[in-house]
């Protein structure tokens, strides 16, 4: 396959929509941030956000209430805070569990995962969200669940999906040289350090995302087209 071993994806404005993150995620999560850490306040994994929040905010002090609206705050500022994305992640396996939400995935991409994984290539999610969310988006859809195709996740505690070495790390966490993982992305800054890590890369545009012309990757609307044996 060209050498491509593994293929990196990112799930908003890849594998899924932007606007269901933004439209129905986020916006669950900031509606029951306050009864949930009421609820649950008392949890190891719970505090442990508090904390993580109040330190990152150079605040220890903060109250749990006055740490609910911070987080309320990053959420409509779209922070790519860890504590952040992991205490929505808690919220929202609630509601994935209950059935209040069902996560969002192109057929597209459906399709195209399922192929790939069947030709055994491996494949893996690198996203802003916290591992517990991308399993969540992806073990509870229309599809059923579609986690068994995947060998692994990767987050911001990994490092800023920004960075170059975020990518050397993935890669050697997965233990192949960054020249046979693709990377798939709908940010331009992501694919640019991707790329300077060594990875090869694909750019999806999906019509969401503002997407810059001359940016230098391939370029898919869509996982139908997009074969990585061609990259």
């Amino acid at each position: 396959m060209s050498g491509v071993r593994a293929v990196l994806t990112d799930i908003e404005g890849t594998t899924s929509s932007i606007s269901f993150v933004k439209d129905v995620l986020f916006p669950f999560a900031k509606r029951n941030l306050e009864a949930f850490v009421t609820a649950h306040a008392h949890e190891p994994r719970v505090r442990e956000c508090l904390d993580g929040a109040r330190a990152l905010a150079g605040n220890p002090g903060l109250s749990d209430a006055d740490t609910v609206a911070l987080l309320r705050q990053w959420i409509d500022e779209d922070k790519k805070a860890t504590p952040l994305k992991s205490i929505q992640g808690l919220i929202w396996e609630q509601a994935y569990t209950s059935g209040e939400v069902q996560g969002h995935v192109y057929p597209d991409a459906v399709d195209g995962l399922r192929a790939w994984h069947a030709r055994g290539l491996r494949l893996y999610v690198y996203s802003s969200g916290s591992i517990p969310a991308q399993k969540l988006i992806f073990g509870h859809t229309a599809w059923g669940d579609l986690t068994p195709l995947f060998s692994g996740y990767f987050d911001t505690t990994t490092g800023p999906k920004v960075e170059s070495p975020s990518y050397a790390k993935i890669a050697q966490a997965i233990g192949l040289p960054p020249e046979q993982v693709l990377f798939l992305s709908d940010s331009v800054a992501e694919l640019h350090a991707a790329r300077s890590a060594g990875m090869r890369t694909a750019c999806l545009d999906r019509g969401e995302a503002v997407i810059p012309a001359g940016h230098g990757h391939p370029t898919f609307h869509g996982f139908a087209t997009l074969d990585p044996s061609a990259l």
